[in-house]
């Protein structure tokens, strides 16, 4: 799993050509998510999903914002 998750950073940082910087950015995120997998000792599918909204900077509970209501 650990493997998936390493060749799925790896994939998101080269998709498009992006510069050097913002490919140690993919590489510090996916390092980050392992961190927070490994420290809710999450496994299997939770763990895959939560790498992939931790990756993807969805991993907000709230859901999406509400627009304000015109006055």
């Amino acid at each position: 799993m650990l493997r998936f998750a390493m060749a799925v950073g790896l994939a998101v940082a080269m998709v498009g050509g992006m510069p050097a910087a913002q490919a140690a950015t993919s590489k510090q995120r996916m390092e980050t998510c392992n961190f927070g997998a490994d420290d809710q000792k999450l496994q299997g599918a939770a763990r895959k999903k939560f790498i992939t909204n931790c990756m993807a900077n969805r991993d907000s509970p709230r859901g999406k914002p509400v627009a304000a209501p015109r006055q």
